[in-house]
């Protein structure tokens, strides 16, 4: 029995978020077994993170022009290939370089990813029950953060360091067969491109905007600079540190559908602000923690807290368009898609310098009043 349009749609792009998720979160455990065998300093491992972000802020754009010229399906499609070609990269590399290549090309993937799926659930739901859908498509997401890093950890330990990026490549068939034979092919009116000083002369579009780049920002700090720190300070091997990075996952995970609806009625800048208040006494926890217990008390508050800030975003750039008379979502989730790239290409950059410069304890604490600066700086508005 064929599912229904909207229900096709969900899936896909659920299972789409989740397989993007789930094989980007495969090389935090691994982490310190990298740095040691290729011997990699701090800013390198930054590098190797900010090369995915590089690389999804430049293809956003194009994919964005793409998807509003053409249907969602092909797209898609086409960032199979990207995907595929990541996977097999990282099972089989022995040097940075080709890392760093790898990492480019699930950047690449990410874009033929997120923008046409976000398009294709804004195409597919009403505004009632659009914050609604793209939650449970984010938690999907969010399940891959979940069971990325432990999965890893586990597998490297008792299987050998290829054996994570065996089993995401057959996560990727399971994802090609969806986006292949689930959604149906169906023309998209294209309206023209919409301008980018349009989109951001849009005052909920401009808070969103930011609000990405520090949400990205902070999940990117943190992947790329608290492994390295857990196994030195604390001597936590991969599983331990991917049981950490599973905490933040499962909290995220849990509290984004609840946000997002509660960002339907409460308005999304107010959400975001707490958010952004919270990060003030929330971010700096990790690194200050004694032991693995108290690690994972801070991380399941953290992803919480990532929920208040991002959960809002999704829905909200959609309403924004849609109350302009417009239905080219992917040109408003190109605007999205890039604000989070650039908080991944930034968050791993400044963080490595920061803690390379006065500490992880102290980095931390400096970017944290940055978060509350900008919440700061939002003011409440309706929607």
């Amino acid at each position: 029995m064929r599912l229904k349009p909207s229900t096709a749609a969900l899936t896909v792009t659920a299972l789409a978020f989740f397989t993007d998720l789930f094989l980007y979160y495969l090389l935090v455990p691994l982490l310190p077994r990298y740095a040691a065998d290729l011997h990699l300093s701090q800013m390198k491992v930054g590098i190797l993170f900010g090369s995915y972000a590089v690389a999804l802020l430049a293809a956003t754009l194009p994919v964005g022009r793409i998807t509003d010229r053409h249907e969602r399906r092909s797209v898609m499609l086409i960032g199979l290939v990207g995907l595929g070609a990541t996977t097999l990269l990282f099972a089989f590399s022995k040097s940075y370089g080709l890392l760093v290549v790898a990492r480019v090309l699930q950047g690449i993937a990410g874009a033929a990813t997120w923008v046409p799926g976000m398009a294709l659930l804004a195409d597919h739901f009403a505004p009632e029950k659009r914050g609604q859908a793209m939650g449970l498509a984010f938690a999907a997401a969010n399940v891959g953060v979940l069971l990325g890093p432990p999965v890893s950890g586990f597998l490297d330990q008792h299987a050998g360091p290829r054996a994570p990026f065996l089993v995401g490549a057959a996560i990727v068939l399971v994802d090609a067969a969806g986006r292949a034979f689930l959604l149906k092919d169906e023309a998209h009116q294209a309206m023209g491109p919409i301008l980018w000083r349009a989109l951001l002369a849009n005052p909920l579009i401009r808070a969103i905007t930011g609000a990405m780049v520090l949400a990205s920002g902070l999940w990117a700090l943190v992947d790329s600079t608290l492994p390295l720190h857990l196994d030195r300070a604390l001597h936590l091997g991969p599983a331990s540190i991917g049981i950490c990075f599973a905490a933040a996952a499962l909290s995220h995970t849990l509290a984004s559908p609840l946000i997002g609806r509660v960002s339907d009625r409460a308005g999304r800048v107010k959400v975001i602000r707490i958010g952004l208040f919270l990060c003030l006494f929330v971010l700096p926890l990790p690194v200050f923690m004694p032991g693995f217990a108290t690690v994972i008390a801070a991380m399941i508050l953290i992803g919480a807290t990532a929920s208040f800030v991002m959960a809002p975003c999704g829905p909200g750039v959609a309403d924004a368009i849609e109350a302009e008379g417009r239905s080219d979502f992917g040109s408003g989730f190109a605007v999205l898609n890039i604000a989070y790239a650039v908080g991944m290409v930034v968050g791993p950059f400044l963080g490595s310098a920061l803690v390379e410069g006065v500490g992880i304890r102290a980095a931390f604490v400096i970017l944290t009043l940055g978060y509350a600066a900008y919440g700061i700086s939002l003011r409440p508005r309706p929607i």
